[in-house]
């Protein structure tokens, strides 16, 4: 029987200890909060999303993206239904996002704990771990109660540096560098991005669809399509999410990262110009601001026009024709200087961390040290939105516990 530590208690361990136990290993989860899987509840704003029905490749992003297939086609969509059926989750659909029957996050944290419990693991909360060796088995250091935890193998669960007051705090990084992994950069991911222009605390609230452009040392790098959302100091919304971490890689880098925001998505450029043209002709005497009315969100309207020096109260008929080519071009090329991420406290995830290169796809068994094993955010591969992260960690956990409690 093997003697496996999970070190992180969150989804990727959990999963790992679980199918450990299940296939006869001996597990115990060492845990830095005060209950295991505190993540979990803010995922898919506090109702799960726990994975979605499309999986695939292009959904992940890393430096080595031949990591990610072998990982996916040993634990596909189905497999994941499974594993929330024996876990006692019942599951809905909302297109193709997966989410627990009763919209709960914290009903799949405590599945997992139950779960964990009755296959015989071991949870040991409120510990940090600060040293890890391996010599002929592995000592695990403690730093709360002083103990010395031996294993036979070890799964390293700790998660990134993202969203850290739930614990997060990047320690799985300097464990695996104890233990002679290299780390890429670790940058926020999934996360709102900031801008200096003043113009925004008008803006904030505004909620609208849109199509975002993320570029950087001007040359286009990303582009996605949803709600759009201002806030007092900038843009965010599932789209600007989707092209953050490209945002973070290259402010790190001190490049320069700009967003062009088409405002109407709906329309081509020429369409929306041909449209815009006609209304100014048709309606001279309504005002430029009530010309844009129902095209879009009635607060943005008068902040586009003051930046484009027309006066909303101005008439259709007298504003200068080059002021309203500029009106029409700015509402397909909204042009947002980005300043800065929100930072790891409020990113959903981190881009970066423990080279795949050095990690078997096969079994999450580190290539540098046998026994060891490594999952989840810890590794350098992210997911756009939409459950694709927790799949990785149900992924990753599954591959790595069957992997860890087979004997020699």
């Amino acid at each position: 029987m093997q003697r496996i530590i999970v070190i992180g208690g969150g989804a990727s361990g959990m999963t790992a200890a679980i199918t450990a136990a299940r296939n006869g290993a001996e597990v115990t989860v060492l845990e830095q909060n005060d209950r295991p899987g505190k993540k979990i509840l803010s995922t898919g704003n506090g109702r799960c999303n726990l994975t979605n029905l499309q999986i695939t490749e292009k959904c992940y992003r890393g430096d080595d993206q031949t990591f990610i297939r072998p990982v996916l086609s040993r634990f596909q969509i189905d497999d994941a239904l499974a594993l929330f059926k024996s876990l006692g989750i019942i599951t809905k659909c909302r297109g193709d996002y997966v989410y627990p029957l009763n919209d709960q996050a914290s009903a799949v944290r405590d599945a997992l704990e139950l779960e964990a419990k009755q296959a015989g693991v071991k949870i040991i909360n409120s510990v940090s771990v600060d040293q890890i060796k391996k010599k002929q088995h592995f000592q695990i250091h403690c730093k709360e109660n002083k103990n010395i935890y031996t294993a036979d193998r070890v799964i390293l669960a700790c998660g990134s540096k993202a969203s850290q007051i739930s614990g997060s705090d990047g320690s799985g990084y300097t464990l695996a560098k104890m233990l002679g992994h290299n780390i890429s950069s670790v940058v926020p991911a999934l996360m709102a991005l900031r801008s200096d222009e003043k113009y925004f605390k008008k803006l904030a609230g505004i909620r609208t669809g849109a199509t975002v452009q993320l570029y950087i040392d001007g040359r286009l790098i990303d582009q996605d399509t949803g709600e759009l959302q201002f806030t007092d100091y900038g843009i965010s919304g599932i789209p600007v999410f989707q092209v953050s971490r490209y945002a973070s890689k290259a402010l790190l880098q001190k490049k320069k990262v700009s967003v062009l925001l088409d405002l109407v998505p709906s329309m081509s450029n020429d369409d929306f110009a041909a449209e815009m043209t006609r209304r100014k002709e048709q309606y001279a005497h309504r005002t430029a601001e009530e010309c844009f009315n129902s095209i879009l969100p009635a607060k943005l309207i008068p902040v586009l026009l003051n930046l484009c020096g027309i006066d909303k109260k101005l008439w259709a008929v007298k504003v200068p024709e080059d002021k309203w080519n500029q009106m029409i071009k700015i509402c397909k090329e909204f042009c947002v200087n980005v300043t800065e991420t929100n930072g790891f406290e409020k990113a959903q995830i981190c881009a970066g961390g423990v080279r795949t290169t050095e990690v078997d796809s096969h079994t999450m068994e580190s290539k540098l040290v046998k026994g060891l094993y490594l999952t989840g955010e810890l590794l350098d591969i992210d997911g756009i939105c939409g459950g694709y992260n927790l799949h990785f960690a149900w992924a990753t956990g599954t591959l790595a516990g069957t992997s860890a409690a087979e004997e020699e």
